[in-house]
């Protein structure tokens, strides 16, 4: 039987042990997947902790995005064959090395990106896409100032900012992520920690010196100042909060004429699935084209998915946090 990273009870990494669990032949409109790469995001651990605004049902296999090759393809599922390299996304059930997903959340890995980047690419570079083209308006010529710019979806947004033609400015909290940041295209890296962030910003903006579009994965004690380094009709991107849930004073949306947009993946796609799809096709073309790649820091094997957890709940790696199978 395959093997899963599972719990009888949320908690750390320590409440999870790797079990034997049955396989499960795919009903209608699903494939059976044999998973090499395992993505491991900051939110995979939160919510094996329990502690995610969505709570899933015990006992409870963690993860959220892989990729594989197909075993088996249930009634009605067509594009997909035995042997296909897919990558995909779910909501639990991916840290295994097989499971049973719908179809329609898994896709073909795009030519030349290999299995641990095609593993974490659809979540984190659907929100960016989705974020900066369906909710940030991002316009070629704009300045977009990414914050946590070495994290998943910052990373993410970088390449989706450039593709879009904007001006990136990326805001990263140590050497290692400001230089990944800028290998992955951000025209200017600054430091979080600055004491002169706010004049660093406008610094690296150029132009007036203001921001058009934030996107902000962080919040915390970030959230204050970087909404103030909008111009007039910016729009700042709420998209998590790694750093902690800020408090933003209701005045300066007003002051400043911008906009607080809150970025929420998986209510798009429930409401405007016509909508989600443009923008996964927008998101295929540019990764086809090479325009998207996601930087690999650190890859554990399967056995080591405890060090793997504590390391990207720890944030500390520049890159994104993978676990392989075999």
């Amino acid at each position: 039987m395959p093997r899963a990273i599972i719990a009888d009870a949320f908690g750390g990494p320590e409440a999870y042990a790797i079990r034997e669990v049955p396989a499960r032949a795919p009903g209608k409109g699903e494939i059976r997947v044999a998973i090499r790469a395992i993505g491991v995001s900051y939110v995979d651990v939160l919510t094996a902790m329990g502690k995610y605004q969505v709570t899933p049902p015990l006992p409870f296999i963690p993860g959220s995005e892989c990729a594989g090759e197909v075993i088996e393809v249930g009634e009605g599922v067509t594009g997909r064959a035995p042997g296909d390299a897919v990558m995909g996304s779910s909501f639990g059930g991916i840290f295994a090395e097989e499971g049973t997903f719908r179809a329609a959340s898994f896709a073909q890995v795009p030519a030349g990106m290999s299995l641990e980047q095609a593993a974490v690419f659809p979540p984190s570079y659907l929100t960016a896409t989705h974020a900066l083209c369906d909710r940030g308006r991002l316009a070629p010529g704009e300045v977009l100032l990414v914050l946590g710019a070495g994290g998943a979806t910052g990373i993410a947004a970088i390449q989706v900012g450039k593709a879009l033609g904007a001006r990136v400015v990326a805001s990263a909290s140590t050497p290692d992520k400001r230089a990944l940041a800028l290998q992955a295209g951000a025209d200017a890296a600054i430091d979080t920690r600055s004491a002169s962030w706010r004049d660093d910003v406008k610094g690296a903006a150029g132009g007036t010196g203001s921001i058009d579009v934030v996107f902000d994965p962080v919040g915390g004690d970030v959230t204050d100042p970087a909404f103030r380094t909008l111009g007039y009709d910016g729009r700042y991107l709420v998209i998590g909060f790694t750093g902690g849930i800020a408090a933003l004073k209701t005045n300066l949306p007003l002051v400043k004429t911008a906009s607080l947009i809150g970025v929420q993946l998986r209510v798009f796609g429930e409401r405007e699935p016509e909508r989600m799809a443009t923008t996964r096709a927008r998101m295929m073309e540019w990764a086809a084209a090479g325009h998207l790649r996601p930087v690999i820091g650190k890859t554990y094997a399967f056995e080591d998915f405890a060090a793997a957890m504590a390391d990207a709940f720890a944030g500390q790696t520049a890159g994104r946090v993978v676990l392989a199978t075999g």
